[in-house]
């Protein structure tokens, strides 16, 4: 009898033996490659992977040698030597089940799947071949349709879709064994209400919704239109709607008829900033009643699980089981993309679920431009073979779609994209409300002076310390508020609870901000300035300036300036887009928020950058380059960073919740539930900030011989200010002498 897992039982009576095991994790494996039509993948995946057990050494492992042995490798060399055409890529997966996918041949923190096969491995005990049985010839998956511009491209996805199959089947039937040795009883997963029930919930909700005004009667009739096109056939789809026509819930809406329509398992609903996760997953528990706290599971963390070498724990595995098994999913960008060129299993674990998705892009045109490409081809390819719907949501339509018309197609891009709003330009000449205009230059004096004409305004510049200098300018004055991600989540909604009322009792309220605003808050105000940048930016500022249109245009002005203090310049990614912007405007003076403008502004963007730019670490010609044998899954996880200034997360003792979780990770057995709680008080600082405070004791870990620095908590709680938030960053911070430890 050969064993997959072992007990502290001597006997062995209850270990589970390595055929149960290998037919058992093929099951679960062929389910999930079932999604898009690739079981006898899944199937040889899961038998071949843990090939490498039918071994004495590894055998003697389990009954407590030291020694180490792989058991990864051999699956590979039978998956090669079975399947000669396409065994070299399940042998990625297969070998790297453990430790990650790793490069075919160039050298990274896991041995290359080359040097790998010319290790020498111990001898199998042929009796492998008589207790399972792999599948027949392997082919691409029915219908599965191939580009000629990124052919390894496909090959590389598919082999990442199946890993996430194979992982994802090995941990739940991993988990099952150890759960009940270690607790007694399976850990229940998954699940959550049907979608079809979910629908009606959301129909109750929306019925009460008055069509009392007519910006309401507007948004009952994009709703209507827009569901009416959910019998579609899956693809690539545009939901063009100015703030404030209702995309939020209008593409819910159409994401759950269009996926009961046609017998796909989900929503994921992906956002641009983790700052707005949580208020939309709220906005949909709503909406959804009393399913909603079943129905929606938000994925987004600001802490590392670490390197854990207790594979087999509960808590490990438990760590790992984010694998999307949930009606609606509300995550962030960097979470969706980032796990669809990742090679680690916990990030791969969730892709086979995308596949037959509804997957909602809000605000798509927040993409970072040095990933556009491979970011846009990923897409596509969920599209094209894995049976997903991609709606791109926004007020400001990027453009990325692949037509016939050279000038004005996005090479590599979306093709048939589909759009699904009422004419897009008639929505925005009926729900405008503001009028636009450049300032010009404006010094920090100047800028004080606009500030204070008004009784109400924001004021959006583009970075922390501009806000901060700003802020304290007319700190003093009645009214003044500041908002920024050095707050944690916690500290700017009750912020901006309090901006809500003053602007509601009509009182002073001038807010200074960063971006941060733009995103999806729910705000009003008669005037809004905005420093210079995208258009895209400035119109979603313009979103907060007469949003529920109560005013005139005329009275509601979104006025742009330049910055004439040389020291608050954007950076120059962000300078790109305001000259990009300023360009356009030389061309749309009089409606530079128009759908022609907004097109105009993407197009001269893309065209400046170049393909080159558009995909900066040319990931793409990488994949391509290395063929079968050289695909580089280490490099592309390592390169496709959508966040790349590797920022950490410090969590502010703001208030006794806070305090209450952080004592309860003193006698936690797991932390996912309290990593949940903690989120919304953490303020992510650059690595450079970090190392600063950490070095003179500013901050400290929690429970570091249980979690390393997972948790590090802020003990100078002076650094943290109720109006401006964490200083990371002033000098005379970061002295000794000035620390109250």
């Amino acid at each position: 009898m050969h064993y997959a897992h072992s007990s502290s039982n001597p006997d062995k009576s209850d270990w589970q033996s390595l055929e149960n095991h290998l037919k058992a994790v093929a099951r679960l494996a062929i389910e999930r490659a079932s999604r898009f039509g690739a079981p006898a993948w899944g199937e040889a995946a899961g038998l071949l992977h843990d090939v490498g057990k039918y071994t004495l050494p590894f055998q003697r492992r389990l009954e407590g040698s030291p020694e180490r042995v792989d058991h990864s490798t051999a699956g590979a060399h039978i998956a090669i030597e079975t399947y000669p055409q396409v065994g070299h890529l399940l042998a990625y997966l297969i070998a790297g089940h453990h430790a990650g996918l790793a490069n075919g041949r160039d050298v990274g923190e896991r041995t290359p799947l080359e040097l790998r096969l010319e290790a020498d491995l111990p001898t199998l005990d042929p009796v492998w071949q008589q207790e399972i049985g792999l599948p027949g010839e392997l082919e691409p998956p029915p219908h599965f349709q191939m580009r000629r511009d990124r052919g390894y491209f496909q090959y590389a996805f598919l082999a990442r879709m199946v890993f996430s199959c194979l992982v994802d089947a090995d941990f739940v039937d991993t988990e099952a064994f150890y759960a009940v040795h270690e607790k007694g009883v399976p850990h229940a997963r998954g699940g959550g209400p049907p979608l079809d029930v979910l629908r009606d919930a959301l129909n109750q909700h929306l019925a009460t919704f008055k069509a009392d005004r007519d910006v309401n009667r507007l948004r009952g009739e994009i709703l209507s239109h827009v569901r009416a096109q959910a019998e579609l056939p899956p693809g690539r789809f545009s939901l063009t709607v100015p703030t404030g026509g209702g995309k939020t819930l209008t593409s819910l809406a159409f994401a759950l008829d269009h996926a009961i329509a046609h017998g796909m398992d989900r929503v994921i609903y992906v956002i641009p900033f983790t700052s707005i996760v949580e208020q939309n997953a709220a906005v949909f528990r709503d909406a959804l009643g009393k399913h909603g706290k079943a129905a929606v599971l938000e994925h987004h963390s600001a802490f590392d699980a670490g390197d854990h070498r207790d594979r087999h724990s509960i808590d490990k595995l438990r760590r790992d089981s984010e694998n999307w098994d949930a009606p609606i999913i509300v995550t962030t960008a960097v979470q969706f993309f980032e796990s669809l060129f990742a090679a680690k299993t916990s990030r791969c674990r969730k892709l086979h679920n995308i596949a037959s998705s509804v997957v909602i892009l809000d605000e798509a045109q927040t993409m970072p431009l040095p990933l556009l490409r491979p970011s846009v081809a990923a897409l596509d390819e969920l599209a094209l073979n894995y049976r997903t719907s991609i709606v791109l949501c926004t007020a400001t339509q990027p453009a990325l779609a692949e037509t016939d018309d050279s000038e004005r197609s996005f090479v590599g891009g979306l093709r048939n994209l589909r759009e699904l709003a009422p004419e897009p330009e008639c929505l925005y000449r009926q729900l405008e409300r503001v009028s636009v205009r450049h300032i010009g230059p404006l010094d920090d004096e100047a800028l004080r002076d606009e500030l204070l004409a008004t009784d109400q305004v924001l004021c959006i510049v583009n970075n922390r310390h501009h806000a901060r200098s700003l802020f304290k300018s007319i700190a003093d004055r009645p009214g003044a508020y500041h908002l920024t991600t050095s707050m944690c989540a916690v500290h700017r909604r009750q912020v901006l609870a309090e901006i809500r009322l003053a602007l509601g009792d009509g009182q002073f309220c001038r807010v200074i901000s960063t971006s941060l605003i733009e995103a999806g808050v729910d705000v009003d105000f008669p005037r809004v300035l905005r420093a210079e940048a995208g258009l895209d930016s400035i119109a979603q500022a313009a979103g907060r300036c007469n949003r529920e249109g109560r005013r005139s245009t005329s009275d509601s002005e979104v006025a742009i300036f330049a910055t004439a203090n040389d020291e608050w310049a954007p950076p120059p990614e962000l300078k790109q887009f305001a000259q990009a912007t300023v360009e356009v405007l030389r061309h749309h003076r009089d409606d530079p928020l128009s759908l022609a403008a907004i097109e105009a502004y993407f197009r001269l963007l893309y065209w400046q950058q170049g393909p080159q730019r558009l995909d900066r670490h040319d990931l793409l010609k990488l994949v391509e380059d290395g063929r079968l044998e050289g695909l580089p899954f280490e490099i592309l996880e390592q390169k496709f960073r959508m966040i790349e200034n590797n920022q950490r997360a410090v969590i502010i003792p703001f208030d006794d919740k806070v305090r209450d979780a952080l004592r309860e990770l003193a006698y936690a057995e797991g932390v996912g539930g309290i990593a949940r709680k903690l989120q919304p008080y953490t303020v992510q600082v650059p690595q450079q900030g970090f190392v600063a405070l950490e070095r003179v004791g500013a901050i400290a870990a929690i429970e570091p011989d249980k979690f390393g620095d997972q948790f590090m908590v802020l003990v100078t709680e002076d650094l943290y200010d109720e109006r401006l938030g964490l200083n990371w960053s002033e000098p005379t911070y970061m002295k000794t002498e000035n620390l109250i430890l």
